[in-house]
């Protein structure tokens, strides 16, 4: 499909992304490496969150070679609190791949960058455009809010199929010679001005070439399903410290949730998880203390966590560590909040 006044919506976007951008870190490098780093970071994650994330980040791993031979607790610990914990083993996992098989230069085509670990369509395009200036589609959510308004398109964005939509059309309005201020303008249009709710059209520097805003209801689009039902689990977690002040910690499956993160005991709760727990890691607990009550959202998932405190007599089994010990490992933001009200 052709679409009018192209020439003029790309320099319009660009003009306006290359004027009003924010000053954000990975703004000031074209390393495709260090790209690579802030989009992986910036997946379901919020701007401001990633920022301090990036910047420690980048300071002890400043290169693939450094990230590629972290140990991965190390590489972990600086994803701590970030969430989606499989975004940093995948993305170490292709920067292996990048040193072993592209002689440690991140490729520049759509063809050989996604066979990555960790890339798919999106990632790509973002650091092909971002990082080598090639007009390459970059579709996330923002800009498919963007151009469900501006080209008045009504499929549902929740479904995969969909974003072949986005895809073709971003294809057709990229400035070939402009693609990374192109872009990186139409996610910074949907994070700043074309909001989910209440966008700010009078601020729009697109406004004359969108449909919905001519139609005077941008809010109706994009169309979008209503997201799976999300599944509720109530956990009792116990902190059990001993005679000589050590405390049982235990580390995740290597596959699944948080995997290979650590934490401490968590049961299902029951009426008798206490003497699960007691019978399970074979200890001896004294009396136990509520520290906190409190419930943690996953994406489809949500955890209603009851945590306690206990002295407990070991018999040497499991992972009992010193605090200081325990301040190195990885935890899941659930099991850091214990730990800070503990300590």
């Amino acid at each position: 499909m052709k679409y009018p006044y192209v020439a003029e919506f790309r320099q319009s976007l660009v003009e306006w992304f290359e004027e009003e951008k924010r000053d954000l870190p990975w703004r000031h490098t074209k390393d495709p490496y260090k790209i690579w780093v802030s989009e992986v970071m910036l997946q379901q994650t919020r701007v401001d969150t990633v920022i301090p994330y990036y910047n420690r980040f980048m300071e002890s791993f400043p290169t693939l070679e450094l990230l590629a031979e972290a140990p991965q607790e190390y590489l972990l610990k600086h994803w701590e609190g970030l969430g989606y914990y499989s975004r940093a083993r995948n993305l170490q996992a292709g920067v292996r791949e990048v040193l072993e098989n592209y002689g440690g230069i991140v490729p520049d085509n759509r063809h050989e960058i996604s066979k990555l670990k960790g890339i798919g369509p999106y990632t790509a395009g973002a650091i092909l455009s971002i990082a080598y200036n090639k007009p390459e589609h970059a579709v996330d959510g923002n800009v498919m809010r963007v151009l469900s308004r501006v080209l008045n398109i009504h499929e549902d964005i929740a479904l995969p199929k969909t974003k072949k939509i986005f895809e073709e059309a971003v294809d057709e309005l990229i400035d070939p010679h402009n693609a990374s201020s192109f872009n990186q303008g139409l996610m910074e249009l949907g994070a700043l001005i074309c909001s989910p709710t209440s966008p700010k059209c009078l601020l729009c520097p697109v406004r004359e070439f969108c449909t919905a805003f001519n139609e005077g209801e941008p809010e109706k689009l994009p169309v979008k399903t209503k997201k799976v039902k999300m599944k509720h689990i109530l956990y009792d977690v116990f902190v059990c410290e001993d005679e000589q002040g050590r405390i049982l910690m235990e580390q995740r499956p290597a596959v699944g949730l948080l995997a290979n993160m650590w934490q401490f005991p968590m049961l299902e709760q029951a009426e008798d998880s206490l003497l699960k727990f007691a019978q399970h890691y074979k200890v001896e607990t004294q009396a136990q203390q509520e520290i906190l009550t409190f419930k943690h959202v996953f994406s489809h998932l949500t955890w209603h966590v009851n945590a306690y405190y206990m002295k407990c007599k070991s018999f040497e089994e499991g992972e009992w560590l010193t605090r200081e010990q325990i301040e190195l490992l990885p935890m899941p933001v659930p099991m850091l909040k214990i730990w800070q009200a503990i300590k």
